[in-house]
């Protein structure tokens, strides 16, 4: 038995130790070319230095940048007009598929839904808890319990709701899902099993997202909320505006773009949500969403074309929110 874990420690350590060499190796002639970079701008003239101190910060990142990002987006982009093997090219057929079966229709319409629902209500119960506990004596207590979700991972979180979904049909054990003991409360004697029953699973695993992003939404719209002078609340509270008054014609409109700002960042993760779905339903009984549905095609029916097409869907669907974003915060900046 020893001699076997030996041998086994030994075929491992082979398999490990040319990976970890290449690795320290890339460090090593990393850290070298930035040092001879110093040392050459030491030697040089102010204005050669000022082309080599571009070089030494910029060209690291745009390397990375390279080879984490442009490349394989051009690759995905590449491979999104290839067969399942990436080998014929078959044009835009994987795109027709993408919006000609049934169940991909299903993918897109759950996406959809996703990016509707939750910033609409992650925003909307953020601004709603910053305003309320803006001048709460003990505010700081709510803020941190509404934030204390985000400390979670997604995975996390779902193995916790799923508990709280959780259905047991068997009547003689005990049922620990708090849905279905606030059914059975309610007076529901089978409660259904939540998390199989098409459309509401769909929405009962966006109420997990909901519950994560609506502490981020909280905070920076109450940060926001806390750069509102308090000459104008007082002048209209002198006037006699009503509190609602005071929230839809003052505070709303004074954080405007900080509104726009949690949106479109909510918007763009619940774009990119995987976790949740993978976790809680592994994206079957209708709950599947593009990204699932990207991993699925890609690593595990290993039809690279579809998958790519899919991952080439959701980045499309994140470059206008990204672009008008950032045109959001020009604007900010322009009219200060």
């Amino acid at each position: 038995m020893l001699s076997s874990f030996l041998t086994n420690r030994a075929t491992g350590w082979e398999i490990i130790a040319p990976n970890l060499t290449i690795t320290i190796f890339g460090l090593l002639t990393f850290a070298a070319v930035i040092f001879l970079m110093f040392v050459i701008g030491e030697r040089s003239n102010v204005k050669a230095q000022e082309w080599i101190k571009y070089l030494v910060f910029l060209a690291p990142a745009l390397v990375l940048l390279t080879i984490g990002l442009i490349y394989p987006a051009i690759r995905t982009l590449i491979l999104s007009f290839m067969d399942a093997r990436s080998e014929t090219f078959i044009g835009l057929d994987n795109y027709v598929w993408a919006f000609t079966r049934p169940e991909i229709l299903i993918v897109l319409r759950n996406t959809v839904i996703w990016t509707l629902a939750v910033p609409i209500f992650s925003t909307s119960i953020g601004l709603a808890i910053a305003y309320f506990t803006d001048r709460m004596k003990r505010g700081a207590w709510v803020k941190s319990l509404i934030f204390m979700p985000m400390a979670i991972s997604f995975v996390g979180a779902s193995i916790i709701w799923r508990f709280v979904y959780q259905y047991e049909p068997n009547l003689k054990k005990e049922d620990i899902g708090l849905m279905s003991a606030i059914a059975k409360a309610l007076g529901v004697e089978d409660p259904p099993n939540w998390l199989l029953e098409a459309p509401t699973n769909t929405f009962l695993l966006i109420a997990v997202m909901v519950w994560i992003q609506t502490g981020f939404a909280m905070v920076v719209l109450g940060a926001a909320m806390k750069n509102i002078p308090d000459e104008i609340v007082e002048a209209s509270m002198l006037d006699g505006a009503s509190q609602w008054r005071r929230f839809s014609q003052i505070t709303v409109p004074m954080i405007r773009a900080t509104i726009v700002v949690v949106v479109t960042t909510v918007l763009i993760g619940t774009l990119k949500v995987f976790d949740i779905v993978r976790t809680m339903t592994g994206g079957n009984f209708q709950t599947n969403v593009i990204a699932n549905e990207m991993f699925n095609q890609a690593f595990q029916q290993r039809n690279f074309g579809t998958g790519s097409a899919l991952a080439i869907l959701l980045f499309i669907g994140v470059i206008p929110i990204v672009i008008y974003n950032i045109r959001q915060l020009r604007r900010e900046r322009t009219e200060r």
